[in-house]
C-alpha cells in the first residue's frame, strides 16, 4: 500500500510540475507585434465588391493642391505622395489601380458622390463628410492669406473686416472653411485653387486664399506680393471613400490601418521629401 502511495503522490506532483513549466513556456512565447495592416487581406469578397466594384481601384487624383499631387513634365503622368499612396494600396490589396486626374478638389468630391470613383485624397471637412468616409488623417497642411506689398493689412485677424474680399478656389477646402467662418468679409470664387492668383493679380478681391505653397508658387510670376504670417488654418488630407458602399465601414478600417502604419514606418515622410514637399507636416 505505501509503494501505490509513494506512487501516485510522485504522479501528482510531476503533473504539477509540468503544467507550471507549460504555463512558464506559453507566457514566455513572442506576441505578435506586426502592424495589423500587413496581415490584413481583402479576400472577402463582399468587401472587395463594396471596395472596387468594377475589379480596378479608381483613384481620384487632385491636382488642384501640390502637396498632394502634381504632373511630372515629362510623362505628363500625376505624381506625388497621394499616387505613392494609391500604389503602395494597390500593391497590398492586389487590386489593380486607375488613377483619375482632377483640377479642383470639389470635382474629385463630386466624382466619388455619383460612383465614378472608388477612394479619393481630399482634405476632411464636415460637410463633405455626409456623402464620404475619411481614414485619420496622413499629412497636415497650411492655409494661409496673401496680400499685395502696398497692402495696410499686416495680420490674418485684419482680413475678416467688412469690404475686403478673399479669392479662393471654388468648392476646396478653403472656400468650405471661409464659407463658415468669415462673418465680415466677403469670400469671392475663382474657377480652381491654381487661378486665385491670377484672378487676384487681375484686379479682383484685396486678400488671396489657399494653399501656402500653391500661393508662394504662383506669387514667383509677380512682383510686390507678400504672404501675411501664420496662417488662418490647418488642414488634415486624408482618404475618403463612398458612404454609399455597402461595406464602407470594413473598407475604412482596412485604409485606416494602412495609413496608420505608412505613417509610423515612415513612408508618407519619405514620399513628401522625395517630392520635395515643404511647409507641411505627416499628421500626428
Amino acid at each position: 500500500m505505501s509503494y501505490v502511495f509513494l506512487y501516485h503522490l510522485n504522479m501528482k506532483y510531476l503533473l504539477a510540475i509540468c503544467s507550471l513549466l507549460l504555463s512558464q513556456y506559453a507566457n514566455c512565447q513572442p506576441i505578435n507585434t506586426t502592424p495589423p495592416s500587413k496581415n490584413m487581406k481583402l479576400t472577402d469578397a463582399a468587401i472587395l465588391k463594396s471596395f472596387a466594384p468594377t475589379g480596378t481601384l479608381r483613384v481620384g487624383i487632385n491636382l488642384g493642391n501640390p502637396v498632394l499631387a502634381g504632373t511630372d513634365p515629362t510623362t505628363q503622368k500625376p505624381k506625388g505622395v497621394t499616387i505613392d499612396i494609391a500604389n503602395e494600396i494597390g500593391r497590398r490589396s492586389g487590386l489593380p489601380i486607375e488613377l483619375f486626374p482632377f483640377q479642383t478638389a470639389g470635382n474629385t468630391v463630386d466624382a466619388i458622390k455619383t460612383g465614378n470613383i472608388d477612394l479619393v485624397f481630399v482634405a476632411i471637412d464636415p460637410v463633405r463628410g455626409q456623402d464620404i468616409s475619411y481614414t485619420p488623417p496622413y499629412i497636415q497642411i497650411e492655409g494661409a492669406y496673401m496680400v499685395k506689398a502696398s497692402s495696410p493689412i499686416k495680420g490674418n485677424e485684419e482680413v475678416d473686416v467688412v469690404g475686403n474680399e478673399i479669392v479662393v478656389g471654388k468648392g476646396s477646402a478653403y472656400d468650405l472653411y471661409l464659407t463658415r467662418e468669415i462673418k465680415n468679409a466677403t469670400v469671392l470664387r475663382a474657377t480652381s485653387s491654381q487661378a486665385v492668383v491670377d484672378d487676384f493679380m487681375s484686379g479682383q478681391g484685396n486678400v488671396a486664399a489657399g494653399v501656402k505653397q500653391q500661393l508662394e508658387t504662383d506669387a514667383a510670376r509677380y512682383t510686390d506680393l507678400r504672404m501675411l504670417p501664420g496662417r488662418f488654418m490647418m488642414i488634415n488630407q486624408a482618404i475618403g471613400i463612398p458612404k454609399a458602399r455597402p461595406e464602407y465601414e470594413k473598407t475604412n478600417t482596412y485604409l485606416s490601418a494602412i495609413i496608420a502604419e505608412l505613417k509610423t514606418s515612415g513612408f508618407v515622410a519619405d514620399a513628401m521629401k522625395r517630392h520635395g514637399i515643404q511647409g507641411a507636416k505627416v499628421a500626428e
